[in-house]
């Protein structure tokens, strides 16, 4: 079955890819384990040249990029090309910090010298999501290839122009064949290449299904995995927030790269005291969206990735409007070509309710309203989620009682949850497992050997 790219603004196929037959793929991973052993001689000065050149191409050519990226899955265009240059600077971070990061650790003990080393494992499989699909792919590639293991790419089915990009990006910056490599693969074709006795590891940024299977296959072959899964992250208001700067940040939380972010803001609990005050503000905020053609510089919404998508964000509304929900604001599918949903907010959302306890992966808010703060950490914990959480409060009190208690891979004050290179990221309970970026995230694919000498 061929991969396609489909415009999300028309819903028509824009291109098609084979995906690689058996031999193709036993050549491309025979390839990376060849690649891999002379790439783990190579110095991080020699590396690092190259992961700056791939930082050198995105910066230069993010018009081009961000395109893509438009094309494929809908992001708007300056979007598209922010996640470009964030890209790049994922790449300098790396290149600049790696060697500090895995620098030999001495341990005093009763030996002449003892000491931890950190060195590469060998080629990781990267299965990666279509809503950033070139930030996803780097923050997973510079640290793996700065540490000195090689990277195989599985990209969504619906970006694989996005795909075969990164790679070209990583060839022209000098690194070399098998070093970086795209496999236009379908899903049932993944196992093949987890179970591979050449893959070291795995890497996925997706669903709790797909986090699932690929765990339980990685497990089953005792490989190590990073899973960073769904979220449905709280955006917590205080009655002592600045409420002209959190009405403001909970709208772009909610609808940044469309609605369709892990880490977009997705319930909004809101301490009564403000309630009234906040939900006229917010209602009014994304009813102001302009929801349009990703291209023009005056959209702030752009339509969804596909039409699957669409499908079910129509379906977790209904069935939660069903289940005693009340729309404040939109609800439906916009009647023109392609996938677009008009922004929405919910209230009344019980506990039976698809939206109470699903993600739902669009420009759709979920507002709640709480008596104080116990309330509102018992209801931002009650979900099956812990990726972020954005808190908004001026009390050191409350801000102190948030930071402790909020069950939360990341918790973001007075500030909407956001990736960045210096500082871990992932998160808890099922949303995921092990951490990117930062110093920890290049430690998830390395050998930490001891060394002990008599």
């Amino acid at each position: 079955m061929p991969i396609a790219t489909a415009d999300p603004t028309t819903g028509r196929t824009v291109q098609t890819f084979e995906p690689l037959t058996a031999e193709q793929l036993e050549s491309r991973l025979q390839c990376a384990a060849e690649a891999y052993l002379r790439h783990r001689r190579t110095t991080f000065a020699e590396r690092a040249a190259m992961m700056l050149r791939a930082a050198e191409v995105l910066d230069s050519e993010k018009e081009v990029f961000g395109r893509i990226m438009v094309e494929e899955m809908g992001k708007t265009r300056k979007s598209a090309m922010d996640e470009a240059a964030k890209s790049a600077w994922g790449c300098r971070y790396y290149a600049e910090n790696a060697e500090r990061f895995l620098a030999d650790e001495e341990v005093p003990t009763t030996a002449s010298r003892s000491f931890v080393t950190f060195q590469p494992i060998g080629p990781v499989l990267a299965i990666m999501p279509w809503n950033f699909p070139f930030w996803q792919v780097f923050r997973f590639a510079a640290p793996a290839l700065m540490a000195g293991n090689v990277g195989l790419l599985k990209h969504a089915s619906n970006v694989p122009r996005c795909a075969l990009a990164i790679e070209e990006i990583f060839r022209r910056a000098g690194f070399p064949e098998g070093v970086f490599q795209t496999l236009l693969i379908e899903t049932d074709q993944v196992k093949t290449v987890i179970e591979d006795r050449r893959v070291a590891a795995v890497t996925l940024t997706g669903s709790n299904a797909a986090g699932s299977q690929v765990a339980a296959a990685a497990g089953k072959a005792i490989k190590p995995t990073v899973l960073e899964l769904g979220g449905s992250d709280p955006f917590i208001v205080m009655p002592g927030a600045d409420l002209d700067a959190a009405v403001a940040t909970a709208v772009k939380a909610r609808v940044v790269n469309n609605g369709q972010s892990c880490i977009a803001a997705k319930r909004f609990i809101v301490a009564e005291p403000v309630a009234d005050e906040f939900e006229r503000r917010f209602v009014a905020g994304m009813e102001a969206l302009t929801v349009g053609d990703p291209m023009d510089p005056a959209t702030d919404v752009g339509p969804l990735a596909t039409e699957a998508q669409l499908r079910t964000i129509t379906d977790q509304v209904e069935r939660s409007v069903g289940a005693g929900a009340r729309l404040l604001t939109g609800g439906q599918r916009i009647d023109r070509p392609g996938w677009y949903y008009a922004p929405t907010v919910m209230t009344g959302i019980t506990p039976d309710s698809p939206a109470y306890h699903e993600e739902v992966f669009g420009p759709v808010a979920l507002l709640f309203r709480v008596s104080g703060i116990e309330e509102a950490i018992r209801l931002a914990n009650s979900s099956p989620f812990g990726l972020g959480a954005s808190v908004w409060t001026r009390s050191d009190a409350e801000r102190a009682r948030f930071i402790a208690d909020l069950e939360a891979g990341m918790v973001f004050v007075n500030a909407m949850v956001a990736s960045d290179p210096r500082v871990p990221f992932g998160g808890v309970k099922e949303s995921g497992y092990g951490r990117e970026l930062g110093p920890y995230g290049i430690r998830e694919f390395v050998n930490v050997k001891t060394v002990w000498v008599g």
